[in-house]
């Protein structure tokens, strides 16, 4: 199976945890929820569908709306198929949602695992948050000492090109201290003892349990498919 494959059929058997849809649904989500998504066409969706329900994790039902049961009649086309995931199948995305290895935390396979984090548990969020901030460093590092050889062999626009990439990754590792931070005190919170004035409870009893995800008036997450680094 391919990374991306892999990536796919991660994102799929999220998806359809929360609930069973038919093919033009989950390629919409994909598409609109996981922009990772947003080049890849039926062609690539249905094989891996295909896959899935042959492993025993979806199982294939006929769409029972009464509008598709009339639309059948009268076109002569087949329903749609709605997938659903099977026991075995919540079962195989929960272990998968648990793995922390080095492919978690490249730029596709993090925005997929991100984009499932309010159904993972903090400490596999935690190690991977630190993971990809780690890798970034790493990639940073390597980035600025090759800037620092080929400076003056540059011309003003590769150059440009250059510190623009720099600064992309710069500003993921500013989102990744913030929201390593805010899980750190968020996981503080709840291992203190809670008092009814106790403000931070208070503000998860009233918004939510985000798992310390800052809460800014916009999302502040760089899109790591727009990184210009890869």
């Amino acid at each position: 199976m391919s990374r991306r494959s892999g990536i796919l059929e991660f994102a799929v058997l999220g998806l359809l945890r929360e609930a069973p849809m038919h093919g033009y649904e989950l390629r919409k989500r994909l598409n609109t929820s996981l922009g990772i998504f947003r080049a890849f066409s039926y062609g690539t969706l249905y094989p891996c569908l295909k896959t899935l329900v042959a492993n025993g994790w979806l199982i294939e039902e006929p769409g029972s709306a009464p509008e598709d049961a009339l639309a059948t009649t009268l076109s002569g086309r087949r329903a749609k198929i709605v997938y659903r995931l099977t026991a075995e199948g919540k079962e195989h995305f929960e272990e998968l949602l648990s793995h922390t290895g080095p492919d978690s935390w490249e730029d596709e396979h993090f925005a997929a695992r991100f984009a499932f984090f309010g159904q993972t548990e903090r400490e596999v969020r935690m190690r991977v948050l630190e993971g990809r901030r780690s890798r970034l460093e790493e990639r940073l590092e390597k980035m600025r000492a090759s800037l620092a050889r080929t400076r003056e062999r540059l011309d003003d626009y590769t150059l440009e090109l250059q510190r623009h990439g720099m600064e992309s990754v710069e500003r993921e590792v500013r989102w990744l201290n913030e929201l390593i931070e805010s899980e750190r005190a968020g996981r503080d919170r709840r291992s203190g003892p809670e008092t009814p004035e106790d403000p931070a409870r208070q503000d998860d009893r009233t918004s939510g349990n985000t798992g310390g995800l800052p809460r800014h008036g916009g999302s502040t997450r760089p899109d790591p498919s727009d990184d210009t680094t890869k």
